[in-house]
């Protein structure tokens, strides 16, 4: 009985703090969605890099309302003892932990693939927007700055883009020697010394930090598998 009642307290704490970040989350990306640039004064370059492959915003407020969910159900679920929110809390647990384990396969088999079309959606719309849509500009702009590179794979990228229509030349970024932009960045100069794409850039801080993004994955995926067992206990010991 105190094993129970142990465990039952504790399930309620830890899905009060899963509400807990899933309001914050919920802040946060109605935040960035409503005023994006304003998050990105704040939170600098770094913030913005992310905002290049995925509108975060959007992602923000969809991973927000699901920890909302969990939090509520589990914390429900357990105070009240309540068999249909705790069996929801669990199914809603396995889809995710199976989606995630899918993903990480899909990732690991297709990742060429998918490089190869992040490519081509990525340096399209760079083409389309950057220099004449402020928002997106300034994003780059961020990003190229926070990681010192130049585009999605090269300078090349910003060719045809209205920025480089109006002005004949590339942006500051993507000459290596002169990111304040006293000299302009003309082909001449960006070929000279070349910069790194940012998605290589990426790529690469973020294999530096494999070891504590593989880790922070296991700790979530450990998380989730205890919480559904602890779930599972709490249900087939109610009466």
């Amino acid at each position: 009985m105190q094993c129970y009642s142990f465990i039952k307290t504790m399930m309620i704490l830890f899905n009060f703090l899963i509400f807990l970040c899933g309001v914050a989350l919920l802040a946060v990306g109605i935040w960035v969605s409503v005023d994006g640039p304003s998050f990105l004064k704040i939170f600098g370059p770094l913030s913005s890099s992310a905002m290049q492959f995925v509108n975060v915003g959007y992602f923000l407020i969809a991973a927000g309302a699901v920890l909302f969910a969990l939090g509520f159900l589990g914390c429900y679920g357990a105070h009240t003892e309540n068999k249909c929110a705790l069996m929801m809390f669990f199914f809603i647990l396995l889809i995710i932990f199976i989606a995630e384990v899918a993903a990480a396969v899909v990732a690991l088999v297709y990742t060429s693939v998918a490089e190869h079309y992040l490519t081509l959606l990525a340096v399209q719309t760079i083409k389309k927007d950057y220099g004449s849509q402020k928002d997106f500009t300034q994003v780059w702009n961020s990003t190229m700055e926070g990681l010192k590179c130049c585009g999605f794979n090269n300078y090349t990228d910003f060719e045809e883009s209205p920025y480089f229509t109006d002005n004949k030349v590339f942006p500051p970024y993507c000459c290596f020697d002169d990111v304040n932009g006293t000299e302009p960045c003309t082909k001449k100069r960006a070929e000279d010394k070349p910069v790194q794409g940012c998605f290589k850039q990426l790529l690469s801080d973020i294999r530096t930090n494999a070891i504590t993004v593989g880790g922070v994955a296991a700790g979530i995926g450990g998380l989730e598998l205890a919480a559904m067992i602890v779930s599972m206990y709490l249900y087939c010991n109610l009466k």
